[in-house]
């Protein structure tokens, strides 16, 4: 690969833009008072531009719905996004560099004691619009009607306000709003998982996707994937395996 190709790939303008998604409190958040942004994805994407020797741009979106939809319009060079056969439509994505568990959330009182009783007709199950839980649970639910918040961080408050069923989103998020107001509980277990990736959109060259998935499995090899998440204190994700073949 030469180091023209990717760079004509991944920084076409000369600066790297890198997409963030703030709903995903796993992947990166933004500091209230200062505006900054942090988080495991924010540091993936400065060590790629410090490899590359580019200067990087963050790009702050509330939802991964907004991110996917910005893949043709130009908006970004990378982005963290979920492995999911719909968002590889416009985007190549690399193996994974962490996994996340989605979990459902339900009032204390709620009948629902249990992953496998959701899917009923009379339920109706809240997700972050074009989240990966959204498009997971559109393929997967045959029975309870999917309501879609507007991002992620807002399904336990779209949820109470709408006096619906069941919340569906990531682990940590609906722990940490559960903790925060009374008559909420998880349900045990996990009704997915979530494999979170880079890519870059399918109009550019393959150079730059190619050095992307190369650039992960030396991030999980070398520790700085698993040292990220220590940072940042995350809890409810792991560190992805090695792909298939990776050394």
């Amino acid at each position: 690969m030469s180091s023209t190709a990717i760079l004509s790939d991944l920084a076409p303008s000369g600066v790297m833009r890198a997409a963030i998604n703030v709903g995903n409190p796993i992947l990166a958040a933004q500091d209230t008072a200062s505006g900054e942004l942090y988080g495991v994805s924010v540091d993936l994407a400065r060590e790629l531009a410090r490899r590359l020797g580019i200067p990087l741009e963050l790009v702050c979106y509330s939802a991964a719905g907004k991110v996917v939809d910005a893949a043709t319009t130009g908006e970004w060079d990378i982005a963290f996004v979920a492995v999911d056969p719909i968002r590889g439509a416009n985007i190549i994505q690399t193996a994974p560099y962490v996994v996340i568990e989605g979990a459902y959330l339900v009032a204390s009182d709620s009948t629902i004691t249990c992953n496998e009783q959701v899917d009923r007709e009379a339920h109706r199950v809240v997700v972050g619009k074009g989240s990966a839980y959204d498009l997971y649970l559109s393929r997967e639910l045959k029975q309870a009607t999917i309501v879609r918040a507007p991002t992620s961080p807002s399904v336990v408050e779209t949820m109470i306000a709408q006096e619906l069923e069941v919340a569906a989103g990531v682990r940590q998020q609906l722990e940490s709003d559960a903790r925060q107001r009374a008559g909420l509980r998880m349900l045990e277990g996990r009704f997915m998982v979530i494999n979170q990736a880079m890519g870059t959109p399918k109009a550019r060259g393959v150079a730059g996707g190619e050095y992307l998935l190369s650039f992960v499995e030396e991030m999980k090899v070398q520790g700085f994937v698993a040292a990220a998440l220590e940072r940042h204190a995350i809890r409810g994700a792991s560190v992805a395996p090695l792909a298939a073949g990776a050394a």
